[in-house]
């Protein structure tokens, strides 16, 4: 019997009498020697009834879910589930003082997140997960697992957080049949971006979306985007970086001319969108002006680099510029003969000297001639960087 002890918990007046389980990822994860991070909470034997009567407040939507009153943790009830129409939200839930934990653990994904642990810390393991965990395999539970689209998502984004594991052929297949069925189609632009944002932030992002691409997932749910294996590498490297998801989504669409379309198809954040809208700008005007030294500039190179940065919104946005331009040093043709390490900080260093002028006191020079204010505020930032 495995126990883990960081799992085991003691009921307090509200909870006492319930067989309370943990469920799911914080077993998976205090089994890996991870974090167990939030804790999902699975009452068995219950009812609603008798929930309300304890004193939780009920916040479930399709299915009862119980905030405890005094911790405000979620506490479910066992449910099973039936299809009942497409797509993840297509599903008709049962729950019932019956509905046992094998029950409750045979609706979930993979093997490996169908483990649960009781109050006292023993693992309970009805599917396998423990030996795919030792083998380090991703494996559906059962043949509902193409009930569900999302489960591609799902399965594509802990190929990028767990990097030594692969999945079973069985699984594979599984998935490769959603796809060719249409089942994949289903899937809403949120949960897409959703399970993608995450994925790449995890340790190895082209894990997730070769996998996708190898079903042919990824070429039904973001068609307009444009990627490749340097691509996927690249994102693994912005992850080394500490690159945000900004920059990363920027790095994931370096290729792709159909940008605004695919922001928009995907729904990201629009600061996300921003970033892959830009970058390419950046790219452009970056590439004469890379080999540069802090100085000393000529006049059309301090002009040049203050162009940039207006054109970026550098001025106004000086954090999103410097970000953009760390991007741009991973980027293939610009790296060539150059030693990158310095490259931000030049950046940096030019930005700094053009924010120092002070554009209000120019302003104030040349009262009463807007006409001039501009040319006079451009002049002296190009002399603060001239030295």
């Amino acid at each position: 019997m495995v126990v883990l002890s960081q799992l085991a918990f003691e009921h307090d007046a509200v909870t006492r009498g319930l067989a309370i389980y943990c469920v799911g990822g914080a077993v998976r994860d205090c089994l890996l020697g991870l974090p167990p991070g939030d804790k999902d909470w699975v009452v068995v034997g219950s009812s609603p009834e008798e929930m309300l009567a304890r004193g939780f407040t009920p916040v479930g939507g399709d299915f009862p879910v119980f905030l405890h009153p005094h911790n405000k943790q979620e506490y479910a009830l066992a449910r099973t589930e039936r299809k009942s129409g497409r797509g993840y939200q297509g599903f008709t839930f049962f729950t019932g003082e019956e509905v046992t934990l094998e029950q409750d653990l045979q609706r979930r994904d993979i093997t490996i997140n169908a483990m649960a642990s009781d109050d006292q810390g023993q693992v309970i393991d009805p599917y396998g997960g423990l030996q795919d965990l030792q083998e380090k395999k991703l494996r559906h539970v059962g043949p509902a697992f193409m009930e569900d689209p999302v489960r591609i998502l799902r399965l594509a984004r802990f190929l990028s957080r767990f990097s030594t594991f692969t999945v079973c052929e069985q699984t594979r297949l599984l998935c490769q049949e959603m796809v060719d069925n249409g089942e994949v189609d289903a899937l809403v632009a949120e949960r897409v971006w959703k399970e993608v944002s995450r994925g790449l932030m995890n340790a190895r992002p082209e894990r997730m979306l070769s996998f996708l691409y190898g079903i042919g997932a990824a070429q039904r749910i973001m068609p307009d985007l444009h990627y490749d294996a340097t691509i996927g590498m690249n994102l693994n490297y912005g992850i080394s970086q500490n690159f945000n998801l900004a920059q990363q989504y920027a790095v994931l669409c370096r290729e792709t001319a159909a940008v605004e379309s695919l922001s928009k198809g995907l729904r990201v954040s629009s600061e996300a969108a921003d970033y892959a809208r830009l970058l390419p700008v950046l790219r452009d005007l970056v590439t004469p002006l890379w080999t540069l030294s802090i100085s000393p500039l000529t006049h059309s190179q301090a002009h040049a680099i203050l162009s940039t940065i207006e054109r970026l919104d550098g001025i106004r946005k000086p954090e999103r510029f410097l970000e953009l331009i760390q991007v741009c040093t991973i980027l293939p043709g610009l790296c060539e003969d150059v030693d990158i390490q310095f490259i931000p900080s030049r950046w940096q260093y030019w930005l700094e000297r053009v924010l120092d002028v002070p554009a209000g006191e120019v302003a104030r020079l040349h009262q009463g001639q807007p006409e001039k204010i501009k040319a006079a505020v451009h002049a002296a930032r190009v002399a603060v960087l001239l030295g």
